[in-house]
């Protein structure tokens, strides 16, 4: 108490310390009150000139252009393999050879029965075969002898008859054997000329077509056993080893022109009305990040189908590949550029506003916003570009950093 009371005697007797102490805290206080700030903090960007692009991002699978596929033909053993995989190969060049000793031991069955459907046939068109025609034209020529001899024989008995010297008996059997040699003339006649039937004839013929479709068949897989590159290009799917043995249908190899490629894009349902031929294609593919191959849009999607979990339309394009890099069924990343302006205005998207489908921006002029309405072209992810409403060079407010909401007139301080 005793020390209590010496500061305030202390202070009493020297009061100018008290009014020191109040000024500099009133000094302090002022300056805090004319030193505060209720401008809102925001992120700003310049309206500048530049190329904006709007594009769809999806993926695709590459395939080759022309394709060609050997399959085994029939089961057999690899005989032969004279390639390997990624080889490059010319046209003509022999590939592999399967075993043909069963296809050839088939395709002599069925020259054969080629040849006997063969005779039969040249044995309808002539009548029968030699032996056949020449028996037939002795049976002619004895028939028409006896035909002639019993037309003699009637004449003769004719006569005597009118003499008295022959009986009206005597003239009826020569009359039927007459008819009846000339009855064997006309049979051996049309023997001759219609000796088969319609249904034989038909018959033989479908013998001869039947037998030749399978020798062509035969020599079709002999031709086939043997395998050679249908043009320029490079075996890029060899699943067989020589000495295996191959199922009827096995795939055997497949050779590729790989300087131009086909991808085929997966583009899911709403882009699908975007897209048009000869839209600009850009490819990446994982393995090879640093490269990118670029193409256009040679068709668009006629349907849309369900693909994995995606309904999708399928576009395709043709990509130039001089240097074999982008192979079959691998899996690309694919960037459609629907539309592309240069030298336009652009600001980030998210500086661009909207109020009952009316764009706007918030324009900052003197530490103020002033709402701008602002036509709008193409956009995309990250920009939007700007036809009319704000110059180049001005600043446009994007947002907000302290989450407070943006209107016209309102105080702010750009920060960055």
């Amino acid at each position: 108490m005793a020390q209590n009371g010496k500061n305030r005697g202390f202070l009493a007797r020297r009061p100018w310390i008290v009014w020191a102490a109040g000024i500099i805290v009133a000094v302090v206080l002022l300056a805090s009150f004319a030193s505060r700030d209720d401008s809102v903090p925001v992120l700003a960007a310049t309206v500048s000139r530049g190329t904006i692009r709007s594009v769809i991002s999806t993926n695709g699978k590459v395939e080759p252009v022309q394709n060609f596929e050997a399959h085994a033909p029939a089961g057999t053993t690899v005989k032969r393999l004279l390639v390997k995989e990624g080889a490059h190969v010319k046209k003509g060049q022999l590939l592999a050879e399967l075993d043909a000793a069963t296809a050839r031991s088939q395709a002599a069955q069925a020259q054969a029965q080629v040849r006997t459907a063969e005779a039969d046939v040249s044995a309808l068109e002539h009548g029968g075969t030699q032996e056949e025609v020449l028996t037939l034209d002795a049976q002619l020529i004895k028939a028409r002898a006896d035909r002639d001899a019993a037309q003699r024989n009637l004449d003769a008995l004719t006569r005597l008859q009118q003499n008295g010297a022959a009986s009206p008996g005597e003239v009826r059997n020569a009359q039927a054997q007459l008819t009846a040699a000339d009855a064997q003339v006309k049979f051996l006649e049309s023997k001759q000329t219609k000796r088969y039937s319609s249904p034989e004839v038909a018959r033989i013929q479908a013998q001869r077509s039947q037998a030749e479709s399978a020798y062509d068949a035969a020599q079709d897989i002999l031709n086939q056993l043997v395998i050679r590159a249908p043009f320029d290009g490079v075996v890029y799917s060899l699943p067989v080893r020589q000495g295996a043995y191959v199922n009827p249908g096995d795939l055997v190899l497949q050779e590729a022109d790989l300087s131009q490629v086909l991808v085929r894009a997966f583009v899911d349902e709403p882009d699908v009305a975007r897209l048009a031929p000869g839209q600009k294609i850009e490819l990446t593919w994982d393995a090879m990040p640093s490269r990118q191959w670029s193409g256009s849009v040679s068709s668009v999607p006629a349907t849309v189908k369900l693909h994995g979990s995606r309904n999708v339309g399928e576009t395709t394009c043709i990509v130039a590949n001089p240097d074999f890099k982008l192979l079959p069924n691998i899996n690309v990343g694919v960037t459609i550029v629907t539309a592309e302006h240069q030298n336009v205005l652009t600001i980030p998207r998210e500086a661009l506003r909207q109020d009952d489908d009316t764009p706007y921006v918030f324009q900052i002029v003197n530490n103020e916003l002033t709402r701008r309405t602002v036509l709008t072209s193409i956009s995309n992810l990250t920009q939007a570009e700007i036809t009319s409403g704000v110059p180049e060079g001005a600043l446009v407010a994007r947002g907000s950093t302290n989450s407070k909401p943006l209107h016209d007139r309102l105080a702010v301080r750009v920060v960055h």
